[in-house]
């Protein structure tokens, strides 16, 4: 998806031109892919834009880059200002927003220690990611061939961006067979997780999902969900999911910033339930877009970016 450039972008502590936003080749992150990112939204919600989650997303931020023995030289406060001071800048009433923390120009070499830690921010529009028609239809997916990092060799807790060389593979792959998106096993062979979404099946009524020991990152929409359908009075269980059941789930749908609540009609194509979106699905997604677009908020979800 093709992005139309902003005005402003936020390096290191002030906002600058979009097309000055430049590093050098030789910084630490072109070579290695130490960088650590979220991907937020904030929407255009009946009482204002508000943006989802912020603080979640921050924390897990922090987190990938303790991870990684580094410190962002900003306190959560001054980010969430920059988040905020930036989407202004750019006269935005809904986005997606794009912090990144990355080992800048310094050593080049294996070890980053010596390398400074820079931080940009940068918004811009972007649509329904899996495809227009993603939400209301469903997608078509397959099982990769391509499994995620088995444990003690990456973090995948941390959104870290060298990560995401086997997630394009994942896409890739995808991709290139006709299908929409790729769902990715575990080293053990459990269901893991898409590209860049995390997976929920329903069953009998029931919802599954992956835990975090199947190497899936701990999304923040994720768990969003988790705590809507607990309170729709369906029961979640956080555990593996073989294989086998994702051809037999009676539903089945990703979640992620980017992929909001998009239900999957078919998996390596046979069709899953009915093949449109499940009750479950339908039911759980109304209930998240009435936060993110109604501004129905009972759990202050929503950071309102103006607050006059």
């Amino acid at each position: 998806m093709a992005i139309t450039p902003v005005e402003k972008i936020w390096m290191n502590g002030k906002l600058i031109n979009w097309t000055d936003a430049k590093i050098h080749v030789l910084s630490h992150v072109v070579h290695y892919g130490s960088s650590w990112f979220e991907g937020i939204r904030c929407y255009k919600t009946l009482k204002g834009p508000a943006i989802f989650r912020l603080d979640k997303h921050l924390e897990r931020l922090y987190d990938s880059v303790k991870i990684y023995h580094a410190e962002i030289p900003y306190s959560r406060k001054q980010l969430e200002e920059a988040v905020l001071e930036t989407i202004g800048a750019n006269k935005m009433s809904s986005c997606y927003i794009r912090p990144i923390v990355y080992r800048g120009y310094g050593d080049v070499g294996v070890n980053p220690l010596n390398n400074p830690v820079d931080v940009a921010i940068a918004v811009w529009e972007w649509g329904t990611y899996l495809g227009a028609e993603a939400l209301s239809k469903g997608i078509d997916v397959c099982v990769s061939s391509w499994t995620r990092p088995a444990p003690n060799t990456l973090p995948t807790i941390a959104k870290a961006g060298g990560n995401y060389l086997n997630a394009q593979l994942i896409k890739i792959e995808a991709i290139k067979g006709g299908f929409t998106e790729g769902i990715a096993l575990d080293v053990h062979g459990y269901v893991s997780e898409g590209s860049g979404e995390n997976i929920f099946m329903v069953k009998n009524r029931d919802v599954y999902t992956p835990p975090f020991t199947s190497s899936i990152l701990p999304g923040v929409t994720r768990s969003s969900v988790i705590t809507l359908l607990k309170e729709m009075g369906y029961r979640v269980q956080e555990v593996p999911v073989a294989r086998e059941m994702l051809t037999i789930a009676d539903e089945l749908f990703f979640t992620g910033t980017a992929a909001e609540i998009t239900p999957i009609r078919s998996v390596d194509r046979l069709i899953i339930g009915e093949g449109v979106i499940g009750p479950i699905t339908k039911e759980v997604q109304t209930r998240f877009f009435d936060v993110v677009k109604n501004g129905n908020d009972a759990h202050n979800w929503l950071k309102f970016v103006f607050n006059d």
